[in-house]
């Protein structure tokens, strides 16, 4: 007597199948375009020439270029979490300002510390480096503060391959458990 696959789950499980393998084969793309991104970024990083800080939706196309900002009104100083330009882990001072006749808001990394008290600054000229946020990484440092260290492309993280890996291992192994599963309704 021959046992009859059931046709809803074997449709089931290669819908699914199909699906992590379409997954897989999505991340293998945007692995190329991100490795074409952070190419992008490092070829900025070397261009020494300043561009307007912006201040719209466009942003990521002066990421890791040079640029300066008029900090006219401070509105907030904080810390977050930093790295000084010598490797040493502490805080980076954070400063909220308005820039232009608007009153725009921008975010401007002003230096680095470990001390827990932040600095006084009451706004001015800032040049530096544009990161993603986009905010200004102030170079030289302002406010008697350390130096940050310069914002690297080479950080952003490009975990595609990994992820193309992982759906299509569970692609496998869900054929491997329906096998199994079929096997075993078999006996």
């Amino acid at each position: 007597m021959t046992r009859r696959i059931p046709i809803i789950p074997t449709a089931i499980v290669i819908a699914a199948v199909l699906t992590m393998i379409g997954l897989g084969i999505w991340q293998l793309g945007r692995l190329g375009e991100k490795e074409a991104l952070i190419a992008r970024y490092q070829a900025a990083a070397s261009n020494a020439a300043e561009v307007p800080f912006p201040v719209d939706d466009n942003a990521e196309s002066s990421w890791f270029r040079r640029s300066r900002v008029t900090c006219g009104r401070v509105l907030s100083i904080t810390t977050v979490s930093g790295t000084a330009a010598s490797g040493q882990k502490g805080l980076a001072v954070r400063a909220t300002c308005t820039q232009g006749a608007f009153g725009v808001p921008v975010t401007i990394d002003l230096g680095f510390t470990r001390e827990l008290v932040t600095p006084q600054w009451d706004g001015g000229e800032v040049t530096g480096v544009i990161a993603p946020g986009p905010r200004l990484v102030a170079d030289p440092a302002a406010a008697g503060l350390q130096p940050l260290a310069r914002p690297d492309p080479g950080s952003l993280p490009n975990n595609h391959l990994a992820y193309a890996g992982q759906w299509f291992f569970f692609a496998l192994t869900a054929l491997v458990i329906y096998v199994l599963a079929l096997r075993r309704r078999g006996r």
